[in-house]
Protein backbone atom coordinates (compact mmCIF):
# COMPACT_ATOMS: atom_id res chain seq x y z
CA UNK A 1 0.00 0.00 0.00
CA UNK A 2 2.90 2.53 0.87
CA UNK A 3 4.95 1.73 -2.20
CA UNK A 4 1.91 2.01 -4.52
CA UNK A 5 1.69 5.43 -2.86
CA UNK A 6 4.90 6.59 -3.44
CA UNK A 7 4.76 5.44 -7.17
CA UNK A 8 1.77 6.97 -7.67
CA UNK A 9 2.91 10.41 -6.29
CA UNK A 10 6.34 10.26 -7.84
CA UNK A 11 4.57 8.78 -11.00
CA UNK A 12 2.69 12.45 -10.98
CA UNK A 13 5.90 14.71 -10.25
CA UNK A 14 7.77 13.05 -12.85
CA UNK A 15 4.86 13.71 -15.75
CA UNK A 16 4.42 17.02 -14.01
CA UNK A 17 8.14 17.89 -14.66
CA UNK A 18 8.17 16.64 -17.69
CA UNK A 19 4.91 18.02 -19.61
CA UNK A 20 2.89 19.67 -17.05
CA UNK A 21 3.81 23.24 -17.06
CA UNK A 22 3.95 22.57 -21.36
CA UNK A 23 0.75 21.58 -20.99
CA UNK A 24 -0.95 24.35 -18.89
CA UNK A 25 0.59 27.06 -21.23
CA UNK A 26 -0.07 25.67 -24.30
CA UNK A 27 -3.82 25.21 -23.08
CA UNK A 28 -4.11 28.69 -21.82
CA UNK A 29 -3.04 29.53 -25.69
CA UNK A 30 -5.88 27.93 -27.00
CA UNK A 31 -4.53 25.09 -28.71
CA UNK A 32 -6.16 22.24 -28.95
CA UNK A 33 -5.44 18.03 -27.38
CA UNK A 34 -3.99 17.15 -30.88
CA UNK A 35 -1.79 20.44 -31.23
CA UNK A 36 -0.76 20.26 -27.69
CA UNK A 37 -0.05 16.44 -27.83
CA UNK A 38 2.15 17.16 -31.14
CA UNK A 39 4.20 20.00 -29.48
CA UNK A 40 5.05 17.97 -26.69
CA UNK A 41 8.54 17.47 -25.37
CA UNK A 42 8.01 14.66 -23.25
CA UNK A 43 5.61 12.00 -25.36
CA UNK A 44 2.22 11.41 -23.54
CA UNK A 45 -0.88 8.92 -24.81
CA UNK A 46 -3.57 11.53 -25.78
CA UNK A 47 -6.08 10.56 -23.10
CA UNK A 48 -3.71 11.76 -20.37
CA UNK A 49 -3.07 14.90 -22.47
CA UNK A 50 -6.91 15.38 -23.11
CA UNK A 51 -7.58 14.94 -18.93
CA UNK A 52 -4.93 17.42 -18.05
CA UNK A 53 -6.11 20.14 -20.73
CA UNK A 54 -9.59 19.64 -19.01
CA UNK A 55 -8.34 19.98 -15.57
CA UNK A 56 -6.30 22.93 -16.45
CA UNK A 57 -9.67 24.84 -18.09
CA UNK A 58 -11.39 23.95 -14.60
CA UNK A 59 -8.83 25.34 -12.73
CA UNK A 60 -8.74 28.28 -14.85
CA UNK A 61 -12.36 28.90 -14.42
CA UNK A 62 -12.50 28.68 -18.71
CA UNK A 63 -15.59 25.91 -17.38
CA UNK A 64 -17.42 25.74 -14.62
CA UNK A 65 -19.29 22.69 -13.59
CA UNK A 66 -22.14 24.27 -12.10
CA UNK A 67 -23.46 27.61 -12.94
CA UNK A 68 -21.47 30.36 -12.22
CA UNK A 69 -22.35 32.68 -9.09
CA UNK A 70 -22.99 35.93 -9.27
CA UNK A 71 -20.15 36.52 -6.58
CA UNK A 72 -17.00 38.49 -7.89
CA UNK A 73 -15.02 38.16 -4.79
CA UNK A 74 -13.32 34.55 -4.58
CA UNK A 75 -11.04 33.71 -1.49
CA UNK A 76 -7.78 31.69 -1.88
CA UNK A 77 -5.34 30.74 0.35
CA UNK A 78 -1.54 31.31 0.11
CA UNK A 79 1.96 30.43 2.03
CA UNK A 80 4.05 33.03 3.17
CA UNK A 81 8.53 32.58 4.02
CA UNK A 82 8.35 34.03 7.51
CA UNK A 83 11.83 34.05 9.32
CA UNK A 84 12.28 34.16 12.95
CA UNK A 85 14.59 36.35 15.24
CA UNK A 86 17.35 33.68 15.37
CA UNK A 87 16.93 32.97 11.70
CA UNK A 88 14.18 29.91 11.99
CA UNK A 89 12.38 29.74 7.89
CA UNK A 90 8.77 28.36 8.33
CA UNK A 91 5.34 29.20 6.58
CA UNK A 92 2.42 30.96 8.01
CA UNK A 93 -1.17 30.40 6.09
CA UNK A 94 -2.53 33.23 4.88
CA UNK A 95 -6.06 33.92 3.49
CA UNK A 96 -6.30 36.23 0.39
CA UNK A 97 -9.32 37.87 -0.60
CA UNK A 98 -9.78 38.60 -4.51
CA UNK A 99 -11.94 40.43 -6.99
CA UNK A 100 -12.85 38.35 -10.13
CA UNK A 101 -13.00 40.17 -12.99
CA UNK A 102 -16.65 39.18 -13.97
CA UNK A 103 -16.98 36.77 -16.58
CA UNK A 104 -19.41 35.70 -19.06
CA UNK A 105 -20.58 32.43 -19.08
CA UNK A 106 -22.50 30.28 -21.54
CA UNK A 107 -24.34 27.30 -21.45
CA UNK A 108 -22.73 24.06 -23.37
CA UNK A 109 -24.39 20.81 -23.65
CA UNK A 110 -21.85 19.16 -26.01
CA UNK A 111 -21.16 15.69 -23.73
CA UNK A 112 -25.33 15.23 -24.45
CA UNK A 113 -25.16 16.21 -28.19
CA UNK A 114 -22.35 13.90 -28.33
CA UNK A 115 -23.98 11.33 -26.39
CA UNK A 116 -27.15 11.48 -28.63
CA UNK A 117 -25.84 11.34 -32.47
CA UNK A 118 -22.38 11.87 -32.57
CA UNK A 119 -22.66 12.15 -36.22
CA UNK A 120 -25.17 14.77 -36.53
CA UNK A 121 -22.88 16.52 -33.97
CA UNK A 122 -19.93 16.83 -35.78
CA UNK A 123 -21.75 17.37 -39.49
CA UNK A 124 -22.95 20.40 -37.49
CA UNK A 125 -19.13 21.18 -36.73
CA UNK A 126 -18.12 21.10 -40.33
CA UNK A 127 -18.17 24.76 -40.75
CA UNK A 128 -15.64 25.71 -38.48
CA UNK A 129 -11.98 26.23 -38.27
CA UNK A 130 -10.38 22.62 -37.52
CA UNK A 131 -8.68 23.93 -34.27
CA UNK A 132 -12.39 25.35 -33.17
CA UNK A 133 -13.83 22.14 -34.34
CA UNK A 134 -10.63 19.54 -32.84
CA UNK A 135 -11.63 21.59 -29.38
CA UNK A 136 -14.94 20.87 -28.79
CA UNK A 137 -14.70 16.86 -30.33
CA UNK A 138 -11.20 16.04 -27.89
CA UNK A 139 -12.54 17.45 -24.60
CA UNK A 140 -14.22 15.10 -22.39
CA UNK A 141 -17.31 16.97 -21.97
CA UNK A 142 -19.47 15.51 -19.27
CA UNK A 143 -23.14 14.53 -19.85
CA UNK A 144 -24.57 17.54 -18.21
CA UNK A 145 -24.46 21.25 -18.73
CA UNK A 146 -21.37 22.91 -18.00
CA UNK A 147 -20.68 26.40 -18.55
CA UNK A 148 -17.72 27.70 -20.95
CA UNK A 149 -16.50 31.69 -21.00
CA UNK A 150 -17.91 33.63 -23.85
CA UNK A 151 -15.13 34.23 -26.23
CA UNK A 152 -14.26 34.47 -29.77
CA UNK A 153 -13.74 30.88 -30.31
CA UNK A 154 -16.87 29.88 -28.01
CA UNK A 155 -18.86 32.44 -30.13
CA UNK A 156 -17.94 31.14 -33.79
CA UNK A 157 -18.86 27.25 -32.29
CA UNK A 158 -21.90 28.39 -30.81
CA UNK A 159 -22.83 30.29 -34.63
CA UNK A 160 -21.92 27.02 -36.29
CA UNK A 161 -24.27 25.10 -33.79
CA UNK A 162 -27.20 27.24 -34.34
CA UNK A 163 -27.59 27.98 -30.68
CA UNK A 164 -26.43 31.57 -30.25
Amino acid sequence: MEGEYFKKALSNFTMDFAAGGQIKALTDKGLSVKEIKDRLDFPLPEETVRSLVWKRLLETGTVLLEAPSESSVTERVKYEKVQGAYGKTSFKRVSVTEKNDPKEYVPCEFGKLLYKDAEAFKKSLEGLPSRDRDYVLELPWPLTTVWHVRDDRMERILSALGSD
